[in-house]
């Protein structure tokens, strides 16, 4: 989340662009995002650079390559390499830079990772425009960036989740992040591996890719150091769908920044005929759109016949079923409605979940999670893709995540997410919790009964301590005793005020 000096920073360069005459909120946050990937591309170079010098070793860039950059197929412009990164154009006279910038790092970065082939990245970027109005915006903006630590490559997708709470719209169509912290929690719970083939059907700025591709990268480390590991990594592991060209453009950003080359990001819309892929993927994990409905005519119809309904959150849920390998693991966000909803489309993708899948467990998240952009409540659903069906749930009452509720989001010391992942990496502990517990199993034979319920409040107990009052003539006295205290001090306040 961006607060204090990072979130003045951003509005200036989203002030200085505005008064600039670009009058579209989206394409202020298109033109900061370019910006910033200009930046990061730059910072990582450095630091591949600092790395090999401290172990005596000579580095040569594949992005910053030697010899010149040509924009023109007859080479008429042409400009070196080293002049296309950030640290030496930001030292450029202001029309020069600008003009630097627009005509060959603009350009230049539309076709990174993509020269020799298309890639996930230069798809996407194909249809780009560098619409910064003049040099003096340019060199504000560049200015403000140069002093920021882009030290969390993430950053892009925090400035998106910013940016969108700047333009009111964070949440209108149900699109809003998911806090990096949650993200984390659920790939820890789900642990992927090198195996696994990942899709995130409503990847925004491909928050869940992202956390996979860092939890790989950091328990993975020797095995990345063979060839067809990486190969599977950087090609064929990770696949991200969206409806939004601005958030794709983001999210393939992002994923280049974080070594991932060549996902599998396209546009579409995944709950239409357009999605065919079915039992494709060993690993989904997702924050799908909350709110709204789809056209039924637009619905695949296999996701209709698992559930009759136009309600996103539930045809989703339907989509992750439909879209795992036998054996395929989820862990995806839902709002609290799906979990005790009445209607037939609610009861019959929990009994799916339940009775054709392993549902392993139901963790109930405070509503001031995605504050301030929305006070929804909202759980996380964890299942397998089993035909052999549950046995019982495992539920557990998220209270804090570290984070205050309200609308400042500020750190604290009370979090349940160490606990939740430790718990739930040893649930043979778990079987004598009780009720009134924050964590505990309910079997299915008890879930069946209250017709699928998943709400933790339909089984959670609650422990009752008496509380013993004072007679009502001891109160009372208490009462009068303070009263005659009060009239005294008003006395004194009197006598004083009267001298």
């Amino acid at each position: 989340m961006i607060t204090g000096e990072l979130k003045s920073k951003i509005d200036k360069i989203w002030d200085t662009i505005w008064t600039g005459g670009i009058s579209s909120p989206i394409t202020v946050l298109e033109q900061i995002t370019y910006l910033m990937f200009m930046k990061l591309l730059d910072d990582i170079e450095t630091k591949k650079e600092a790395n090999a010098s401290l172990f005596g070793l000579q580095y040569q860039s594949t992005v910053f390559k030697q010899g010149d950059f040509s924009v023109d197929d007859e080479g008429k412009m042409t400009i070196p390499y080293t002049e296309l990164r950030w640290q030496n154009f930001k030292h450029k006279e202001s029309t020069q830079m600008f003009e630097v910038v627009r005509n060959y790092v603009f350009p230049f970065i539309k076709t990174v990772n993509g020269e020799e082939k298309e890639t996930a990245f230069s798809s996407f970027m194909q249809d780009a425009v560098f619409l910064i109005p003049s040099a003096k915006v340019l060199t504000v903006c560049v200015d403000v960036l140069s002093e920021i630590d882009m030290s969390n490559k993430d950053i892009m997708g925090d400035t998106y989740e910013y940016c969108l709470g700047k333009m009111s719209s964070a949440g209108a169509l149900g699109q809003f992040r998911t806090p990096r912290h949650i993200i984390n929690m659920m790939v820890q719970l789900v642990k992927p591996t090198l195996n696994d083939i990942v899709m995130d059907p409503a990847m925004g700025s491909a928050g869940f890719l992202l956390g996979v591709s860092e939890y790989i990268t950091e328990n993975y480390k020797t095995e990345l150091l063979k060839k067809e590991n990486v190969e599977h990594f950087s090609n064929n592991m990770f696949y991200g769908f969206d409806t939004d060209p601005s958030m794709l453009r983001i999210g393939a950003m992002n994923m280049l920044l974080h070594g991932v080359d060549n996902p599998t990001i396209k546009r579409q819309d995944s709950l239409s005929d357009e999605n065919k892929k079915r039992e494709a993927y060993s690993l989904i994990l997702a924050n799908p759109p909350f709110t709204g409905s789809v056209f039924e005519e637009d619905i695949s119809k296999d996701i209709s016949a698992l559930c009759k309904t136009k309600k996103t959150e539930l045809l989703f849920l339907a989509l992750f079923i439909k879209s795992l390998k036998m054996g395929g693991r989820c862990a995806a966000i839902v709002p609290d409605g799906v979990l005790f909803g009445s209607s037939k489309a609610h009861k019959s993708i929990r009994k799916e979940l339940v009775e054709n899948n392993k549902l392993q467990a139901v963790i109930s998240m405070p509503s001031g999670v995605f504050k301030p952009y929305a006070g929804v409540s909202t759980a996380v659903l964890v299942f397998t893709k089993d035909p052999s069906g549950t046995k019982d749930v495992w539920f557990y009452n998220m209270e804090s995540d570290g984070y205050s509720l309200d609308d400042k989001r500020s750190e604290v010391k009370e979090n349940d997410i160490p606990d939740i992942i430790e718990r739930y990496n040893h649930l043979e502990n778990e079987k004598e919790r009780a009720r009134t517990d924050k964590s505990f199993f309910v079997t299915k034979d008890e879930i069946v009964k209250n017709e699928y319920d998943l709400s933790i409040n339909k089984y959670k107990e609650t422990k009752y301590v008496p509380v013993e009052y004072p007679p009502t003539e001891e109160i009372l006295a208490k009462i009068f005793e303070l009263d005659k205290e009060i009239e005294k001090e008003l006395l004194e306040l009197k006598n004083l005020l009267n001298k």
